[in-house]
């Protein structure tokens, strides 16, 4: 006989499965959208969100970033989004974002993910000279996140 608390914790956990797989695949949709409409690599985006937020919509970070993507306050601002909690906010700023840092870079990825994570300032002065270990790290990371969801194995599984 299962008793009525296991069955509880048992609904309890289904029920938040089942939330967090619903909020995972509208985050995907928006990923996959904003990223085709503002020509950024979806690839790329997905790794930031992994990295940033591990695809935690609402997390905040020690230094005040939010959301999916870790939308600072000023750069939400500059890119009016309102409530960063707001999947499809933060997504799109956060693609719009990467799509401007796209421009401002020439499409070098290296510096994109550098400047998302320090600065687009600083990286502007220092460029790939920039030696902050943390930067070195990050970047060093987001680049096997991209190419992991770039693998051939990766498409081959989205296809089936």
């Amino acid at each position: 006989m299962i008793r009525p608390t296991l069955l509880l914790i048992f609904v309890s956990l289904t029920s938040c499965l089942a939330i967090a797989s619903s909020q995972r695949a509208e985050a995907e949709y928006y990923v996959a959208a904003y990223a085709e409409h503002y020509h950024v690599p979806r690839e790329f985006v997905r790794a930031v969100v992994e990295q940033e937020s591990a695809w935690k919509q609402c997390t905040v970070s020690s230094k005040g970033a939010v959301g999916l993507m870790q939308l600072m306050p000023d750069t939400a601002r500059r890119l009016n989004v309102q409530n960063r909690c707001d999947v499809s906010q933060n997504v799109s700023g956060g693609v719009r974002y990467v799509a401007w840092l796209m421009n401002r870079f020439r499409g070098d990825l290296r510096l994109v993910a550098a400047a998302y994570y320090a600065g687009e300032r600083v990286i502007d002065r220092r460029g790939l000279r920039y030696s902050n270990p943390d930067v070195i790290s990050y970047v060093s990371q987001l680049r096997n996140r991209f190419e992991r969801n770039s693998s051939p194995e990766r498409i081959l599984r989205r296809t089936r």
